[in-house]
Order: structure tokens, then C-alpha cells, then sequence
């Protein structure tokens, strides 16, 4: 029983690592980031972006105050993907760590047409670094105005947002990849 197990675990440890990267980034590019948060809409919330140097790469690292007075309620940094050929995507790998907390993947796509409107997966981090495996297919949708599911061809945007409840933010960002 314990060979058969072994074998399992083998065999799971293997495709996960031989998903084939289709689009990385690790924030040497930062000035593609831009941090949002829901004063564009009259919220409260507050809070910054810094892109902190490690090894020959950078990390973004998102800290702030998350309010939901003035039906707010979100901080974010975003990066458009329109130009990236994301046709075969099925995951994306988020690697971060934080403040044990609830944090977010919204993507936008050509059909998210309101500011409003994304898909969203969760995640949750803790004081060392963790890769999250969000498969594209179980991103749920905003809106029932939106499609069930993802067409990884019209991502145009990504998201890591602090969202829906008060609480302070405090998220280190490493990398994040999209792999078929």
C-alpha cells in the first residue's frame, strides 16, 4: 500500500512540474504594474505599492488599509495582458506570502466590459513563501452578465487585490505565471 501511495504522490509531484510556462513575471518590469484602490469610486481605502530588489529580481509588495465605508472596499495592483498570448493557459502560479489573510486574483477579459466585472480565485497567505496553483476553470465570475467560464485568449488584465472586508493588507508578491 505505501508503494502504491508513493507512486501516487510521484506521479502528482510530476505533472505539476512539467506544465510548461507560457508568461512569467517577476516585477523586473514593474513600471507595467499599477496600483488602484477603491477611491476611483468614492471608497476610503488606502495603501501603496513598493517593488523591493531580491536576487536579480524584484518583488511587489502591497500593503494598506482595506475599507468598506462608502460602499468601498479594495486595494490592488494590476497589469494589462492583452498583448500576451495566453491561448493555452490553464493555471496561473502565484508565489507570496503575507499577513494571513484572504487575498485575490481578479482577471479581466474582452468580455468584462464595466469597471465592476472580473473573475476571481482566492488565495490564502502566511509568513513564508507558497506557490498558490489557481486553475483558470475555477475562477468564478463577477456578474451573471459574464461568461461561466474563462477564455484564456481574452485575458486582458490581471489582478492581486485585498477586497470585501475591513482589514490591513500586507502582501509580498515574488511571481506570477501562467502555465498550460
Amino acid at each position: 500500500m505505501n508503494i502504491l501511495r508513493s507512486i501516487v504522490i510521484l506521479i502528482i509531484v510530476m505533472s505539476e512540474t512539467l506544465a510548461d510556462s507560457i508568461f512569467k513575471d517577476n516585477f523586473q518590469n514593474f513600471e507595467k504594474w499599477s496600483f488602484v484602490s477603491d477611491k476611483v469610486m468614492g471608497g476610503v481605502s488606502s495603501g501603496n505599492v513598493e517593488f523591493l530588489p531580491l536576487e536579480n529580481n524584484f518583488l511587489a509588495h502591497i500593503t494598506g488599509k482595506v475599507s468598506t465605508e462608502n460602499r468601498g472596499g479594495f486595494i490592488q495592483i494590476r497589469r494589462k495582458l492583452s498583448k500576451i498570448n495566453l491561448e493555452n493557459s490553464k493555471f496561473i502560479d502565484i508565489t507570496a506570502k503575507g499577513n494571513n489573510q484572504k487575498y485575490f486574483v481578479h482577471i479581466r477579459t474582452t468580455g468584462t466590459i464595466l469597471p465592476w466585472q472580473y473573475y476571481q480565485a482566492d488565495f490564502n497567505v502566511n509568513n513564508e513563501f507558497k506557490v498558490f496553483r489557481l486553475p483558470i476553470n475555477n475562477f468564478k465570475r463577477s456578474s451573471s452578465f459574464l461568461s461561466n467560464k474563462i477564455n484564456p485568449k481574452r485575458i486582458t488584465s490581471i489582478g492581486i487585490v485585498a477586497f470585501g472586508r475591513d482589514h490591513i493588507a500586507d502582501i509580498i508578491i515574488k511571481e506570477i505565471r501562467f502555465l498550460n
